[in-house]
């Protein structure tokens, strides 16, 4: 039975930190690969971090065929929808989410990741995150609201055993920074008509406007799928890292089309807040990510 990354589930952290990295030139796709499972296999859990380990679509299928998830690739062109509005497409062969209750285990793991990597790979993209008021976002809206319960969430974000990549997970990741003045310039009876819920208890509107975000991501509507959100950035310039996870590639995808208002009205929130990154990732299960490092590469 394929063991996911434990990491996907582990609530409950304070301090995160996403790292991008693009190949070397030269480096063969199985030692970006061996690199990155070696680094994942061996992650130390006597500091309470925890370390997830993303390989792009295509490169992890060419390396290890019979642990990838049929179909799924990476964010290789933008969404764009009707009226222009567009999600950038910045695709990178690895990403890490290292994640712990303390800042300075996150920089120690952060940072050994990126040395271990250094001789395969170059740091892309960095962003440094935190869980605001435990599930609020900086919009002042709980997030995650309709995340599933803890007993049914492994079935949402794993691909089931008999299934191509069995055990793994599909990542998207995105950063999107927020037009704060924009935002807290609205009224709260505003706001919650752009978000789709109260803002105090995030109680859904009934009914909900057709172009509120609620609307425009539900997941009885696109597919369930599990949020990982957390807030990044400065008083001057900050926003949500979009941290999502599916058994699938097909809900990730379609709640990202409606989003755009490829089948409807734009999301209200997209005029508050504006893409700036995006990339799919496959999380292998930790046994396969095993399977590649070397013997004695805990030693």
């Amino acid at each position: 039975m394929a063991i996911p990354q434990s990491g996907i589930l582990a609530l409950g952290t304070s301090a995160h930190a996403y790292l991008e990295f693009d190949r070397v030139p030269g480096t063969t796709d199985a030692d970006l690969v061996t690199a990155a499972a070696t680094l994942g296999a061996t992650v130390k859990t006597t500091g309470a971090a925890s370390l997830v380990v993303g390989i792009r679509p295509e490169l992890w299928r060419a390396v290890a065929p019979g642990s990838a998830p049929d179909g799924v690739h990476g964010f290789d062109d933008p969404v764009a929808g009707p009226d222009g509005f567009t999600m950038p497409a910045t695709q990178h062969d690895v990403a890490l989410w290292a994640a712990a209750g303390d800042r300075s285990v996150v920089f120690d793991t952060a940072a050994h990741a990126v040395s271990a990597l250094g001789h395969v790979a170059v740091l892309a993209d960095e962003t440094i995150g935190w869980s605001h008021h435990h599930d609020r976002d900086l919009t002042g809206f709980e997030d995650g609201t309709e995340n599933p319960p803890a007993a049914t969430a492994p079935g949402v974000v794993t691909r089931p055993e008999g299934a191509s990549g069995a055990g793994g997970s599909v990542w998207l990741l995105q950063r999107w920074e927020h037009e704060a003045s924009d935002w807290f310039a609205l009224k709260q009876e505003a706001q919650e008509a752009v978000i789709g819920r109260t803002k105090p208890d995030s109680v859904e509107l009934d009914p909900k406007p057709a172009d509120a975000h609620a609307a425009r991501t539900d997941q009885d509507t696109y597919g369930h799928i599990f949020r990982r959100n957390t807030a990044y950035g400065t008083t001057g310039s900050h926003g949500t890292m979009f941290v999502g996870f599916c058994a699938e590639q097909g809900p990730l995808a379609t709640m990202l089309d409606a989003m755009a208002g490829k089948d409807g009205p734009r999301d209200a929130l997209t005029r508050y807040t504006r893409p700036l990154t995006g990339a799919y990732y496959v999380v292998p299960p930790a046994d396969a990510l095993a399977r590649l490092a070397p013997a004695d590469a805990d030693a």
